[in-house]
Order: C-alpha cells, then structure tokens, then sequence
C-alpha cells in the first residue's frame, strides 16, 4: 500500500479524517458533544493551520455529507460525519493508549504517531484491537 493509499472503509483522505477527528474533539473535550458546532478558528488552533485550509477542508467535508455549516457559521457534524469522527478519535485513543501503556513509548510522540497509525489501519483491525486492550483490562478513554 503506498503511503497516501488507505484502507477499504476509509472514505476521506488523511487530511479530512484529521479535520472530521479535530472537530469532533473539540466538541467534545467542551462536554457539547457536537451538538451546537464549533468554530473554525477552534479547527485551525488545534491543528496548528490556517484558517484559509480550514475554509477549504470545510469545504470538502460539506461536499462529502460529513459536516453542515452555515455562511460562516458554526460547524456540526452530520449523522454520518459524527458516526465517522468517533470511530478515528477511538481508533487515535486505541493506539495512543497501547504506545504509551504497552510500549512505553514517550507521550507525545504516542499521540503523534498515533495520529499517523490511524489512518492506515483497516476498521476491522481497530476493532479487534480495541477489543483486545479491553480483555487486557486497558481503558481507551485516555
């Protein structure tokens, strides 16, 4: 698989999954569970870019069904968007939680690349993994 090719089941691109993810993060860690939206400025302080590439991700997520906004509004996730959302933030939780815990792999650079494994891995592999770390008696909360 050459490093821009993902997995059947993946529908966006690494950098839409980061937007969905850093959206539905925001939301949540705020406690609203993406109800009421974010903002896109929030999106482009947690990623560390422009508010010129939130605007264009923005863009693309809408065309894709993930996400609704009004005219510069605030930004909610769809059905299929938060559905989406939830399953790379578990899937970053999984990895991050099994780098640090079970490898003993610095945080940040757990969290980092993390961020990198989860775009790779197929949603039956997450799965099985996350069912694992729960036999195991690990919490993929952190």
């Amino acid at each position: 698989m050459a490093r821009n090719d993902l997995p059947s089941g993946h529908k966006l691109s690494m950098a839409g999954e980061d937007y969905l993810e850093a959206i539905y993060r925001i939301a949540v860690e705020r406690g609203d569970d993406v109800v009421d939206g974010v903002r896109s400025v929030d999106v482009a302080e947690q990623l560390g870019v422009s508010k010129a590439s939130v605007s264009k991700a923005l863009s693309l997520l809408r065309e894709a069904g993930m996400i609704e906004q009004a005219r510069y509004g605030r930004v909610t996730l769809t059905g299929p968007g938060r559905e989406y959302a939830r399953r790379v933030w578990r899937s970053h939780r999984a990895l991050r939680a099994f780098l640090i815990r079970d490898l003993g792999v610095d945080t940040k650079v757990a969290d980092e690349e993390a961020c990198l494994m989860e775009h790779y891995l197929s949603e039956e592999t997450i799965d099985r993994w996350c069912d694992y770390l729960e036999r195991e008696g690990h919490s993929i909360e952190s």
